[in-house]
């Protein structure tokens, strides 16, 4: 019932002035009994507003409407005692200045009410890559609308004492006052309405767009939108929205052929960004099952191909893998007559499998779904779209590693930026991009190769994510240094996506929870995670030993599985690692537990510039020695790493990953003094 009431009240206050003109000027109601009926009326929906009934009980209550019949109550009040018309006109000059402290307060706190507005209309807003520019326009329509109740309430003014302005009969007055009131002020905001309409149309049409990566469709880009470009944008050469669906067409056309169609299970490894983007995006559309590898060796893809298993690749394979050449696929089949026409893509049913080597090198399946990886781009997007939008993307990432496949080829096609065809494999690399402005997708290995051999890049604008590892404190200021910007580091991994944060120049070693993440310290001291990434409602537990603080912030220390036991006593060899990392002469260490006759542990060392200058020329048992007496400050003589390794560069993989086995190689060797 009160539904009812609310929308027969709004009708009464839209024709407001129509009424009282019909009362007043065509049936010469007297004023005060014209206001004891306003009042009358005001008070029987203040009633109807507020009462409750047993259905309604828990039903909330409008103030809005409240507040306008307390208004209608109070001018009618005001004109039953003073006899005059004005108090009645004035409601409507109430009404606008009510509208502009509503409306300008929002301008000033924000966000600004037809934000608002439009957020209720399309809550996907709130999360997209057009939110910014959005709330910019939005923020326009509302100071339009301020200006639009200034100048209404203004000529409300005039109208409403038009008999003493302007010398007229109260009977013109009060057609004056209503002809503006109940008709010219709805036509002139009618006229508002309709051009902002069209604005908006033609704003939309110049917003960024962002689709998630299973749920385009042909006309999603237009046909000549730049994908992808070759070693730098400025060269010309580009593969467009139109190639692509062309070439993923040639692509499916192979996978559903006689000898393919039946074919369920797909291993796929392609260094061409390009091939890869046009393969992935076939293989989900046939609905098939995607392996992806990084690792081609013969002996790590024996163990993870399987009879019925097919190989796409563009690299050279042993034969006896039987491989299929994407860039010959491409070349040789045709695409369809209907290339335009998509076959859908239900991203909650695509199975991708992700191969990580982990520690020990062996190969581990890792499930995933493009339900999770879009669930992440789309956070991404949301808190950094602007600098993506902004700049062309290279990267030094591997495509069949989760954060290099995110952010090297999810991400980029989702937003429309333009990304390099092929991965940025040697340091020097950066001096040939030509362009000022880039989104660079980086691991802390290669930024550590990078700023050994450059002083500085000529790089004007340029924004660092990287992944895969923790940037020591010397390796972001020296980044800084050489590209002009401290890189964003992302915590996550393979099972959990990005989780966390942080930009050492202004957090320093704290990482913060990305917003949809939640976080806790388990019992074992390690971190739990759940998020929209993981697929277990339980969360997951990671092997990350953390300390966490009141603010929400943490901070990783180092490994549960890098505690071992020697004789007896419990070390952390992270905690070796950090403590030789303060002599300030290392730019990188890795301890591992070593067995023979007993265990013990061994220490790898890369010395940096002032380390390589202070033991110039010194026999290696210097070196032992010194690294030696250094830790006895703080450790047992028993947990003190027994061997030593002073190497250029450790070895890392191509995500920058240090695996304890290639660790243990290097002291397989005799050790020379």
């Amino acid at each position: 019932m009160r539904v009812f009431f609310k929308i027969l009240f709004y009708i009464v206050a839209a024709l407001y002035p129509v009424l009282i003109f019909t009362f007043l000027v065509i049936l010469k109601l007297p004023v005060r009994i014209l206001s004891l009926c306003i009042v009358g009326l005001a008070l029987a929906f203040f009633i109807a507003l507020t009462g409750k009934n047993r259905e309604e009980e828990k039903s909330a209550i409008s103030w809005k409407p409240l507040v306008t019949a307390l208004l209608f109550m109070a001018a009618g009040t005001a004109c039953f005692f003073t006899n005059q018309t004005v108090f009645l006109k004035l409601y409507s000059v109430v009404v606008s200045a009510m509208l502009l402290i509503v409306f300008s307060s929002t301008l000033l706190a924000g966000p600004n009410i037809i934000f608002r507005f439009a957020m209720l209309g399309d809550r996907t807003i709130k999360n997209s890559v057009c939110r910014k520019p959005v709330e910019a326009y939005c923020k326009k329509v509302c100071i339009v609308w301020c200006l639009f109740f200034i100048v209404n309430g203004s000529i409300s003014v005039c109208t409403a004492f038009s008999a003493r302005f302007f010398g007229l009969s109260q009977s013109k007055a009060d057609a004056l006052w209503s002809i503006y009131n109940g008709g010219i002020s709805y036509i002139f905001m009618g006229i508002l309405f309709a051009v902002e309409y069209i604005i908006r149309q033609m704003v939309d049409k110049k917003m960024p767009k962002s689709f998630a990566f299973t749920k385009f469709t042909s006309d999603s880009r237009p046909d000549d939108f730049v994908l992808c470009y070759e070693d730098t944008y400025s060269s010309g050469k580009y593969r467009t929205w139109k190639d692509f669906l062309i070439e993923t067409s040639r692509m499916r056309n192979f996978l559903m052929s006689a000898e393919n169609k039946d074919v369920s299970e797909w291993i796929l490894h392609c260094e061409d960004y390009w091939y890869f983007l046009v393969t992935f995006a076939a293989l989900l559309q046939c609905n098939k099952t995607v392996h992806l590898t990084q690792n081609i060796t013969e002996s790590f893809l024996s163990e993870i191909k399987k009879d019925g298993y097919k190989f796409l690749t563009d690299q050279n394979v042993d034969p006896s893998f039987k491989a299929d050449s994407i860039p010959d696929v491409i070349a040789s089949v045709k695409e369809s007559q209907d290339f335009r026409t998509i076959p859908s893509i239900n991203n909650d049913e695509t199975r991708i499998l992700m191969y990580t080597s982990g520690s020990t090198g062996k190969p581990k399946a890792v499930h995933q779904r493009m339900t999770e990886f879009e669930a992440d781009n789309a956070f991404i997007i949301s808190r950094w779209a602007e600098e993506f939008l902004s700049r062309k993307l290279v990267t030094t990432v591997s495509q069949h590693h989760i954060y290099g496949f995110l952010f090297g080829i999810s991400l980029p096609f989702s937003l429309g930026v333009p990304f390099r065809r092929k991965r940025i494999e040697f340091p020097e690399e950066f001096e040939s991009l030509t362009d000022d402005s880039y989104i660079v997708i980086a691991t802390p290995a290669f930024l550590k190769r990078t700023v050994e051999v450059e002083e500085k890049l000529p790089l004007k604008d340029c924004f660092i994510f990287t992944s895969g590892g923790a940037c020591s404190p010397e390796l972001s200021k020296k980044t800084l240094e050489v590209f002009g910007f401290c890189p964003l580091e992302v915590y996550g991994s393979t099972e959990t996506s990005g989780i966390a944060y942080r930009q050492q120049s202004k957090d320093g070693l704290y990482f913060t929870p990305f917003a949809n993440a939640k976080i806790w310290k388990g019992e074992d001291g390690c971190l739990r995670i759940i998020s929209p990434y993981i697929k277990d409602p339980e969360g997951f537990a990671t092997a990350d030993l953390v300390e966490i603080f009141d603010d929400g912030r943490f901070l990783l220390k180092g490994r549960s599985d890098s505690i071992v036991k020697i004789e007896e006593k419990r070390i952390s060899m992270t905690e070796v690692e950090n403590r030789i990392l303060e002599t300030n002469l290392v730019r990188d260490v890795k301890v591992v537990a070593m067995e023979d006759r007993r265990q013990y542990l061994a220490a790898a060392i890369e010395l940096n510039d002032e380390g390589k200058k202070k033991f110039e020329g010194q026999r290696k048992l210097i070196l032992n020695n010194f690294f030696h007496d250094f830790l006895t400050k703080y450790f047992e003589n028993v947990v003190i790493p027994k061997k030593w390794r002073f190497v250029e560069n450790l070895p890392v993989d191509v995500q920058g990953k240090k695996h304890k086995d290639e660790i243990i190689k290097l002291f397989d060797r005799a050790e020379q003094d």
